[in-house]
């Protein structure tokens, strides 16, 4: 018995596809400030969605006393090694402090000393208990007036005719219903790309990953797809983790001053430098060199700095405490090893994502980016993607962006719908699409720099990784579902692949190493000012045409030359 998926239109003035950190204060923020109808579409349940979902320990990006949201700038551009909009880092830096202040009126524990002041951790973070952030946020959401939220509902594709957003098109993850939400505005809040790459754990640990496996890059592919600008995808981001657990090691590191060793008691850091990329890079070259293992050097801390590691972790990855305790090797007893994440896609560490003009529009009219699906505004963590949800809403209420009575439905959502019928009910298929993901996976690990070549690349390497992703793509074609969760993973599997090609473009059209371990190319291991550009990509006619823009300095930008 062939499946029929039910339709609905649902019309709203404003779409945000994720309900994630940058989505729920994006949709707080229009029912605060305007009576504009929203519809947050969430695949999972909005409580506990997002990167946020497990909680985190610091609010990492603050601006504490003797900081400025300039100092903030600085930083950040140094880090990136100058690939970045200023323009973008000094509008949210400037609304850290603002938004953070929102989440404790909304009941977010901040730590406090003696005089009541926020406890900071090195010169940018402050600590929080944030085990409950995102139900917060997320509760907050639920109560506002003019705020639909659908949960389990998959966005897949967005509506646009003439470079201009009428929508998006998805399916519901447990009931045979197809959506068509119809839409004066769209904010793309969906979070960056994992499982691009072969993880680190191996069979049924593959998801103890360092970003959450559910984000699959879905808003970049949507977006590819319909044609906006991407910038910097070959920027990836490879976090310095625990071994095993992968667990974060900035706790470590900032909160004890823990310098990064070999397995010779060096400190190697000096050596290499201390900007994000480096301190992977650094890592990996000991490792190489035959001086690893290498760790973060705990060993003989007090007492109580160890007890507060472990109920740090507690917060955030409490499978490194539990192992701590279970082994009886504390890090007090003993140095933590480290290790290299397998590479990620994210705007909120590095400056991947749409392409958007200071009010967080992208180049299609009408479709907005916020959070870790947002580029050129790196080290933006949690209050960055808070700030950018505030500033794409508001946008949209100066504009006056309402739902057209007059709107008409698309033919294109009818295909797509048809489209998820087909998978739905094909005959059986050769291959699944976990089959398929995994072979994805070890053509990026081997071909386009991930953890068993070093995340090292040439470009004969990335000449047969695309055309290895081009092929599996093809297999998809003969993929099917039994059910609206199977629909999904096929659907994830497909987002993966679109972002596979353009992250294998940008790294062959970046001809240099600006970036040691995120974007190490063979061929051009130096540095090149000619490369001291954005390297950004639109699809056209299927083919991914890509060019470099200039770094600019004006603190206001809107898209002139599309």
């Amino acid at each position: 018995m062939s499946i029929r998926l039910k339709r609905e239109v649902m019309t709203a003035d404003v779409l945000i596809i994720g309900g994630g950190t940058a989505g729920c204060y994006a949709a707080l923020t229009l029912s605060n400030h305007s009576d504009l109808k929203v519809i947050v579409a969430e695949k999972a349940g909005i409580r506990r969605s997002g990167c946020l979902a497990a909680g985190v320990n610091a609010i990492n990006a603050y601006i504490t006393d003797g900081q400025t949201p300039e100092d903030y700038v600085d930083y950040a551009m140094k880090d990136a090694a100058g690939i970045a909009r200023e323009d973008l880092l000094l509008t949210a830096a400037r609304r850290f402090n603002k938004v953070t202040a929102d989440l404790e009126r909304l009941g977010l524990v901040i730590l406090k000393d003696e005089t009541g002041n926020y406890v900071t951790r090195g010169k940018r973070n402050i600590k929080i208990n944030g085990e409950n952030i995102k139900p917060i946020l997320a509760d907050a959401v639920l109560q506002a007036p003019n705020v639909t939220v659908l949960e389990h509902v998959n966005i897949t594709d967005l509506l646009v005719t003439d470079n201009e957003v009428k929508g998006a098109v998805g399916f519901h993850m447990e009931e045979t219903t197809a959506y068509e939400i119809r839409a004066a505005a769209v904010i793309v809040t969906t979070g960056g790309a994992a499982g691009l790459y072969k993880p680190n754990n191996p069979g049924f640990s593959r998801h103890k990953m360092w970003y959450p496996p559910f984000n699959t890059g879905a808003g970049y592919a949507m977006g590819i797809k319909a044609g906006a600008e991407m910038t910097s995808f070959e920027m990836r981001f490879i976090a310095l983790r625990c071994k095993d657990t992968i667990a974060p090691t900035g706790t470590i590191a900032q909160g004890v001053r823990a310098k990064q060793i070999n397995s010779k008691g060096e400190i190697y850091e000096e050596k290499y430098g201390i900007t994000t990329s480096e301190r992977v890079y650094g890592t990996v070259r000991e490792n190489q060199l035959g001086n690893g293992p290498c760790y973060l050097h705990t060993e003989g801390i007090d007492k109580e700095t160890e007890e507060d590691l472990l109920k740090a972790y507690l917060n955030m990855a409490p499978s490194q405490t539990l192992r701590w305790l279970q082994s009886d090797r504390t890090p007090g007893k003993e140095d933590v090893e480290i290790a290299g994440t397998e590479p990620y896609i994210v705007g909120g560490h590095t400056a991947s994502g749409y392409w958007i003009n200071t009010n967080r529009e992208t180049t299609v009219t009408g479709l907005y980016a916020a959070g870790d699906v947002a580029g050129g505004c790196p080290q933006k963590y949690v209050t960055g993607a808070l700030a950018e949800g505030e500033i794409a809403a508001l946008d949209i209420i100066k504009k006056g962006r309402k739902m057209d009575s007059s709107y008409e439905a698309l033919s294109f959502a009818e295909e797509t719908f048809r489209e998820y019928e087909r998978i739905l009910n094909g005959s059986e298929a050769v291959f699944t699409a976990e089959e398929l993901e995994e072979a994805m996976q070890k053509v990026m690990d081997e071909y386009a720099g991930g953890i068993s070549v070093n995340y090292q690349y040439n470009e004969k390497q990335l000449k047969l990784g695309e055309e290895k992703i081009l092929e599996i793509t093809k297999l998809t074609r003969y993929l099917n579902a039994s059910d609206m969760h199977e629909l999904m993973f096929v659907y994830e599997l497909l987002e993966r692949l679109v972002v596979c090609r353009s992250v294998i473009a940008h790294l062959g059209f970046r001809k240099e190493t600006r970036w040691h371990s995120f974007q190490e190319n063979l061929d051009f291991p130096g540095s090149d000012e000619a490369y001291h550009k954005f390297v950004n990509s639109t699809m056209k006619d299927g083919a991914l045409v890509l060019r470099l823009r200039d770094i600019g300095k004006e603190s206001d930008y809107e898209h002139t030359d599309i």
